[in-house]
């Protein structure tokens, strides 16, 4: 990568990534998915549309034997780049989950913090969270991503690199939510449209490194209503207890198990305007959620983040991007779609 050993940012296949929110709600506004405005100010969120016949050509390729040997998005050959530009602040604004709570096990508390760690908690983020797989280049690839809570029961949110990749929208795109070795629980749900922030589609900035899809209905359901959906914050600060999921394919990890991070996190204070927290997930586990308020006993939490990058001389250390106002809007698009 470019610039001095102190400015280096980790060559992509080092990267544990996926999308960066913060989640915190203090002194936050409750949101109804259809109904909270975004902040005047941002950009449009950027939307790629996937015609009826890629979506079907999309849920037959994905067999079990192609999302097994599927290759983490992290591991190809691509940069990050940054500006010295602040994410676009707002009004403090949450999302609630919608994800059912009955029926949870009832296990003791998860180590905090924790560097990377099989999740072993149940509850809803078992279901909501998964595997996305695309099509990169002429690879078969993977990330990480989770469903929550919207208008249109259909929203995914991830990295923006795991839904476009140095000036290509993904192809094939499908999220298998509650996956594990090469099965798919609640069945392989197409992407009807994929988005990202404006800034990452044009210059891939990874201050906004956050992406969303729209799928389409599977057996006349939608999303939401077979797995639930999380809560979103926005605008919620920094110096956050967070818990960061997602499903790490690169060595030591092999992408079958679901993993989790945890811990209070700090801003990054070199290159970019992210979250940071202690977490040794590799590559795959782009795109998955961070939570504030995260409840153990129930899995649920409000997603304010994604895992993005790393620094290649800072390998435990995982950032995912603040979702300030320009996130809320991308959001706000998908949901309405």
């Amino acid at each position: 990568m470019r610039g001095t050993p102190r400015t280096r940012r980790i060559p992509r296949p080092a990267l544990g990534v996926l999308i960066g929110v913060t989640a915190l709600f203090t002194a936050g506004t409750l949101a109804t998915p259809a109904g909270a405005a975004p902040e005047p100010g941002p950009s449009p969120a950027r939307v790629h549309s996937v015609p009826a016949s890629a979506q079907q050509q999309a849920r037959d390729f994905w067999t079990p034997e192609r999302m097994r040997s599927a290759v983490p998005l992290d591991l190809l050959d691509a940069d990050a780049r940054s500006t010295d530009a602040a994410p676009r602040a707002g009004r403090p604004a949450t999302v609630a989950p919608t994800a059912p709570t009955a029926g949870t096990a009832d296990v003791g508390p998860a180590a905090f913090p924790n560097g990377g760690g099989a999740w072993t908690g149940g509850g809803a983020v078992v279901n909501t969270a998964g595997r996305v797989f695309f099509t990169y280049q002429g690879r078969t690839a993977s990330c990480s991503g989770n469903a929550v809570t919207s208008a249109n029961k259909s929203t995914v949110i991830t990295a923006g690199h795991c839904v476009k990749l140095e000036g290509a929208w993904h192809t094939d795109w499908v999220f298998v939510p509650g996956y594990h070795d090469g099965q798919a629980p609640h069945g392989r749900w197409t992407a009807t449209k994929t988005l990202s922030t404006p800034q990452w589609t044009a210059s891939e900035d990874i201050n906004y490194d956050v992406g969303a899809a729209v799928v389409a209905p599977l057996d006349g359901q939608r999303l939401t209503d077979v797995v639930g959906g999380q809560g979103l914050a926005f605008n919620t600060g920094y110096n956050l207890r967070m818990y960061a999921f997602g499903f790490p394919a690169a060595a030591p990890y092999d992408g079958q198990r679901f993993i989790y991070c945890s811990g209070t996190t700090n801003r990054d204070f070199l290159l970019s305007n992210d979250h940071g927290m202690g977490c040794d997930m590799t590559g795959g586990s782009s795109g998955g959620p961070w939570f504030t308020k995260f409840d153990e006993t129930t899995g649920t939490g409000l997603q304010s983040s994604v895992n993005s990058f790393k620094y290649n001389f800072l390998p435990n250390r995982m950032y995912g991007p603040y979702f300030g106002a320009d996130a809320q809007n991308l959001y706000q698009a998908a949901q309405s779609s």
